[in-house]
């Protein structure tokens, strides 16, 4: 069974190491190749289960890592040693470029909110008492690939080895996952990957939770960094009210 998944923010490899270097806090300029490297081969080997046609521009990617982790391990001499002359300086080019265009995208599309709220009929929503004042942590499509390619390292350690095929329609994952949330209100990441713990069951699982967040009926909140991820069930849209 093949699922096949399309989310606007899996954007691509640039996406991923931009991800990666702001996580960590690393300075663009002076990336730590070797952590980089290894922590891309993590997550593109959690790509790869997800949709192999999509993690072909993934591949190129960590090759050209591999390629300038290797040339930064060869001796140069010292004569030719400067900044035009670091394996790394086309990748650094090409982020930067890439967070001016995502910045940018992401400034105009928090205008058109601000816009679209100044034109709102609605009253405001009313707040639930338990919501926290203190503002979440925007969580990424790459912090949820993290965790659940920790999950899987950690749940098949302990499965037998044995092949289990899972021909699961994801629509029934899908009527799972808001089945449990409408009873728990809100469920930590990962006691959504309930038992068998089959390969293609805990994709199936993934892929149902990555699809409810595209849709907008599920949200996803990591009070902290490294934190555990919590879902939740977005709020219903508000009705419009017609002018009287």
């Amino acid at each position: 069974m093949e699922y096949q998944i399309d989310l606007d923010t899996f954007r691509g490899p640039l996406d991923l190491l931009l991800y990666l270097v702001k996580r960590d806090e690393i300075d663009i300029c002076d990336i730590p190749i070797a952590r980089v490297t290894e922590q891309f081969l993590e997550h593109l080997r959690v790509i790869q289960m997800i949709d192999v046609e999509r993690a072909g521009d993934f591949l190129v990617m960590a090759a050209t890592l591999m390629e300038i982790k290797s040339r930064m391990l060869l001796p140069r001499a010292e004569e030719t040693e400067g900044e035009d002359d670091d394996p790394r300086q086309e990748l650094v080019r090409q982020l930067i470029e890439y967070k001016k265009f995502k910045d940018a995208a992401v400034l105009l599309e928090a205008r058109a909110e601000q816009q679209f709220s100044h034109l709102s009929r609605q009253s405001p929503p009313t707040l639930d008492v338990n919501v926290k004042e203190q503002p979440l942590r925007a969580v990424e499509l790459w912090d949820l690939v993290s965790a659940f390619g920790r999950l899987m390292r950690e749940t098949l350690a302990l499965q037998p080895r044995q092949i289990v095929m899972d021909e699961t329609p994801l629509q029934i994952h899908i009527d799972g996952v808001l089945q449990r949330l409408q009873t728990a209100a809100c469920l930590p990441f990962a006691s959504l990957f309930t038992p068998p713990h089959s390969r293609g069951r805990l994709l199936g699982l993934f892929l149902a939770m990555l699809e409810l967040i595209k849709s907008g009926r599920i949200t996803v909140e990591q009070p902290e960094p490294f934190g555990e991820i919590w879902l939740n069930l977005a709020p219903p849209p508000p009705t419009e009210i017609s002018p009287g």
